[in-house]
């Protein structure tokens, strides 16, 4: 989808390319502590504080890679990035009304703010979700989308460059390109 909108893309799995990083995209689908245990044994999770943290480089997680943005996850025992004030909770039976668990397939977002990411977004518009846990912000005001699946949940934050997105943005077509669209020319 990057290429596709033109975007220069390196995929980078060591710390010097992360280091060089104008943006960060930070990927995921798995399992919170074999995420969190590969980036550890890359030597990636000090560049990417450096770069996230220290050098304000704009992240954005995907999925998982959004979960590992968090400082912990009911999935696993490892801590997280700890990047955002958030933990990532499972989706439990009782409370989504009988839905099948992973929440997969097409969900509409509502904007709880403004931001660069979803600059142009409209009301009704819908991505692609495969997920059984997602992020609980603990500071409301980073919330930045909501979705609902049973109850509403945290579907994409923004706390100053940190962002993360629940959904698959390269699924999701038309409304994906001009998210990552923005993070590439806006954010």
């Amino acid at each position: 989808m990057l290429k596709k909108i033109g975007a220069e893309t390196v995929v980078a799995s060591d710390p010097l390319a992360v280091s060089r990083a104008s943006k960060l995209i930070l990927p995921g689908v798995g399992a919170f502590d074999a995420g969190m245990q590969r980036l550890a044994e890359s030597g990636l999770i000090p560049a990417l504080q450096t770069a996230a943290i220290e050098r304000q480089v704009p992240l954005l997680g995907i999925c998982l890679g959004m979960q590992l943005l968090t400082r912990r996850s009911e999935e696993g025992v490892c801590n997280g990035l700890g990047f955002i004030d958030a933990e990532t909770v499972r989706f439990r039976a009782e409370e989504i009304e009988g839905r099948k668990i992973p929440h997969m397939g097409w969900s509409e977002v509502r904007e709880n703010k403004k931001g660069a990411l979803t600059n142009g977004i409209q009301q009704d518009e819908r991505y692609y979700f495969v997920h059984s846990y997602y992020v609980k912000c603990v500071n409301r005001g980073d919330v930045l989308l909501t979705a609902e699946y049973g109850h509403e949940f945290d579907a994409a934050f923004l706390h100053k460059n940190i962002m993360g997105v629940q959904f698959h943005p390269e699924k999701s077509h038309k409304f994906g390109m001009r998210l990552f669209r923005n993070f590439v020319e806006g954010c």
